[in-house]
């Protein structure tokens, strides 16, 4: 063992500051679920095809299982269980829920945090905006038409709060 490099990398988990010593190239969604117990962000493709595994960084949405232990210094991780937090993250599982857009619930929390990602950068979306953010997530029960409503849904609660709060 003595042999493997170990990185100490210091990042912002869940709005907590977190300081690991792990092998360099272990990867992301492996330290969530193993190492610190959080379940949520799903261990499904491993190469970054289907977005189970999707956390945001730097508000962006990443795939966990591409993310290796040296890339992870200084930055901003949220996993699906620190979404509520977020101003987005209820009018996103509202629509959703609404719109019966999961059947398993397998791929909600992946499909969640990019709509999050998404609509934190570009708040007035389209729905070919929407489809290319997604374009990573897999769906094996529902298909995305009910995903897609949820989201423009989920886009036009959050545009009609945001126009409210101005006035």
């Amino acid at each position: 063992m003595s042999d493997i490099a170990l990185c100490r990398p210091t990042f912002r988990l869940n709005g907590e500051v977190r300081g690991l010593a792990v092998p360099a190239g272990r990867r992301l969604i492996d330290i969530l679920r193993d190492d610190l117990g959080l379940m949520a962000a799903k261990k499904a493709c491993g190469i970054g095809r289907c977005g189970a595994c999707g956390v945001l960084v730097n508000d962006r949405a990443v795939n966990a299982c591409l993310l290796m232990a040296w890339q992870l210094d200084g930055l901003e991780i949220v996993t699906p269980e620190g979404l509520d937090g977020l101003p987005e993250a209820a009018a996103i599982r509202r629509a959703l829920i609404e719109e019966n857009a999961f059947q398993c619930g397998y791929c909600a929390p992946g499909f969640t945090v990019a709509l999050i990602g998404l609509l934190r950068r570009t708040p007035r979306v389209s729905e070919a905006e929407i489809r290319s953010a997604l374009e990573g997530n897999l769906c094996r029960c529902t298909g995305y038409h009910s995903i897609i409503r949820g989201a423009l849904a989920a886009a036009n609660a959050l545009e009609s709060r945001r126009s409210g709060d101005k006035q």
